[in-house]
């Protein structure tokens, strides 16, 4: 039997890097809507039904109408926008022993984002083993390539002059980025955590960095025990990489390689510090891991398929 697979937003960043995946399979019928009929309501309700899963790969107001037209109870929906972070199924299967299970009973089930994946990597184990105080005020900075941005902002960069392109931009300085519902409620945190983004003049990659000072800490930990307790929380996943303390295998001409796991479904964590205060670094794809990588990783547990087909480690 072929699983029908339908990809609602085919043509953004996305859409475009899970139907890269999936057309290299041969264990699913892809389901292909006609150009001209992409916002015909009556064509894309049929598709939406048709389907045994389909992948949401649009602006949240338009994936809530999406679900609204699906009424066959036996479409199972893949969300990678922001709309149902914090309603449906979070699709981080590493995250705790219960949560693949829960992805591969669910109906519905909503892709992290790229930077809360990063967070959530780094930050859920310490707060759901009472290492890290849930009531401390907690902050991230992360560092990402263009194409997160979707088409409007790799136009944006491809037209700048070198120059301008060169510099660094933080951005969401309101600190209300739509990623901070998810970083606040998944891990169960008292207060959202005070996070800065930035863009960078490069395609993809990305590291999320998490500082745990002694203070934010329920118990003492210094940063060479934190490696041996991401290492056991850890043990087994397939996709997530513990990396040895104070190895430098991600360093390039002395400084971190944000682009170190481009190109797979990979996530490394890192620790560097001390024993007062410790920073702990995710890094991943966030075209792979951050988004199509971990929507295509859903959808193989959620079919009962190898959780591992088809993506690289």
């Amino acid at each position: 039997m072929l699983y029908k697979v339908f990809v609602d937003g085919q043509e953004g960043t996305t859409g475009l890097r899970i139907h890269e995946y999936l057309s290299k399979r041969s264990d699913l019928e892809i389901l292909h809507i006609p150009a001209e009929n992409r916002k015909n309501l009556d064509t894309r309700r049929q598709f939406l039904n048709e389907a045994d899963l389909v992948f949401l790969c649009l602006p949240d107001q338009a994936a809530r109408e999406a679900v609204a037209l699906i009424d066959n109870e036996k479409t199972r929906v893949i969300d990678a926008s922001t709309a149902h972070r914090t309603f449906w199924t979070y699709g981080f299967p590493e995250m705790n022993k219960r949560q693949r299970s829960l992805i591969e009973e669910s109906r519905r089930v909503s892709v992290p984002g790229c930077h809360a994946t990063g967070f959530m990597a780094a930050i859920y184990p310490l707060a759901e083993q009472g290492i890290v105080d849930r009531a401390a005020g907690i902050t991230c900075q992360s560092i990402t390539g263009y194409s997160g941005g979707g088409k409007s902002l790799i136009q944006k960069f491809e037209q700048y002059e070198s120059q301008k392109a060169r510099v660094p931009k933080p951005y969401a300085l309101k600190l209300l980025h739509k990623h901070l519902p998810e970083m606040q409620k998944i891990p169960g945190l008292l207060q959202p955590p005070v996070f800065l983004p930035v863009v960078a003049d490069f395609y993809k990659g990305m590291a999320v960095s998490v500082p745990v000072t002694r203070q934010m800490m329920k118990k003492a930990t210094s940063a060479k025990e934190l490696v041996e307790f991401y290492r056991e929380y850890y043990a087994g996943e397939k996709f997530i990489r513990v990396m040895p303390f104070g190895s430098e295998d991600s360093f390039v001409d002395g400084f971190f390689d944000v682009e170190g796991c481009n190109e797979s479904n990979r996530l490394d964590l890192f620790v560097f510090g001390h024993d007062e205060q410790v920073l702990v670094v995710s890094r991943l794809d966030n075209l792979g891991k951050g988004a199509s990588g971990a929507a295509i990783q859903n959808m193989n547990i959620m079919l009962g398929i190898a959780e591992g087909m088809g993506l690289q480690a």
